[in-house]
């Protein structure tokens, strides 16, 4: 088996972040988001991955380079325009040939895996198997209606009038037979090729279709609010490691991970937390619920529930809580109680 990950697309709804990169790097829990998904693929021994890229190709092509240090083998296959799901398995055929494959949207968190359903896939060889999960308002996904014995007999994307609750989550399995009915199909109302409208293809045609539910952690990580609930939930799985260096003076409370080269000195840091390699954090208190990128440097700094990206600086700022700061942003002085959604290179001024 292979794998696609899609990884393109413009990220408008994290603007300004996705100005300068691709929002699949958007780092949780210390590590970005596509490489939490690329580790899920290699759980299930698959090692030869492409990725679907867009203009902002380069960024992740130097995030992942081959895919060496992962254990894995990565191949990049460029989309020029987002053109849609269909048209990316359209673009990946000669890499993905006749096998098997998973296709796996990469801005997509599913902690617990998908082991299951791939051996629910492997086990039967459907033309197409579908990750389903449950949902208060469907509207917003493609749905899946099912049988009682998990045979899908209807996608719809994004329905005005759902008749079923289970969304499509973001994970596809399917044989060869994909390739025949995203030739089949043409563009939807918006443009794209569908990938709902090329497994409907299949059912009408015939072909097996399943669908398993998911029952685990599932977000897409495409809101800031979307990142920082997932980033409170992955930090919940983290145990203690101190491999930097930590104070007399300080305290760590709850799991903390301190990673190799980062100093901490007279700070409070509240755990789950997590304080990147080479960071300085000095007379503050963080978390609890917060992951500090590489290389920043926080001094009487106050910060909770919140991501920064590498190289931020926060001199003299409390009261930062629910804010997701871009990559060498400087934050200060002034206090009071904030949130704040900082793009990179940004200067700012707090004020109480």
């Amino acid at each position: 088996m292979k794998a696609l990950v899609l990884s393109g697309g413009t990220g408008t709804r994290l603007r300004p972040f996705t100005y300068s990169m691709p929002k699949q790097l958007i780092p949780i829990a210390g590590k970005p988001v596509l490489r939490h998904v690329l580790e899920n693929i290699r759980e299930l021994d698959v090692t030869d991955i492409g990725i679907v890229t867009g203009a902002r190709d380069r960024h992740i092509t130097a995030a992942l380079g081959d895919g060496s240090d992962l254990g894995i083998r990565l191949t990049y296959l460029r989309q020029e325009q987002p053109l849609g799901l269909a048209h990316c398995v359209a673009l990946g055929r000669e890499f993905l040939g006749a096998e098997d494959f998973v296709l796996y949207l990469g801005d997509t968190m599913l902690p617990e895996g998908v082991g299951a359903l791939a051996a629910e896939f492997a086990a039967r060889r459907p033309a197409a198997q579908l990750a389903v999960q449950k949902v208060s308002d469907p509207r917003r996904f493609g749905v899946a209606e099912l049988e009682a014995d998990g045979a899908v007999t209807r996608v719809t994307e994004k329905p005005d009038r759902p008749r079923s609750d289970l969304a499509l989550v973001g994970v596809y399995f399917f044989t060869a037979a994909i390739h025949r009915a995203v030739d089949a199909i043409g563009p939807a109302p918006r443009g794209e090729l569908e990938i709902t409208d090329a497994v409907q293809w299949l059912i009408t045609a015939g072909a097996e279709v399943r669908a398993g539910e998911y029952g685990g952690y599932w977000r897409d990580t495409g809101r800031v609010e979307d990142v920082l609930a997932c980033n409170r939930r992955l930090l919940e799985g983290v145990r203690p490691v101190t491999a930097g260096t930590v104070d007399a003076a300080s305290r760590l409370s709850g799991p903390v991970v301190v990673e190799a080269g980062a100093r901490v000195t007279r700070s409070w840091i509240e755990g789950p937390a997590l304080v990147g390699a080479g960071t300085v954090v000095e007379d503050s208190r963080i978390g609890p619920y917060t992951s500090l990128g590489r290389d920043c440097v926080l001094r009487r700094a106050g910060l909770a529930d919140s991501i920064t990206l590498d190289g931020v600086t926060i001199d003299r700022v409390g009261g930062l809580y629910g804010s997701l700061i871009g990559r060498a942003a400087h934050i200060g002085p002034g206090d009071g109680r904030h949130r704040l959604v900082v793009g990179d290179d940004t200067r700012i001024e707090v004020a109480a």
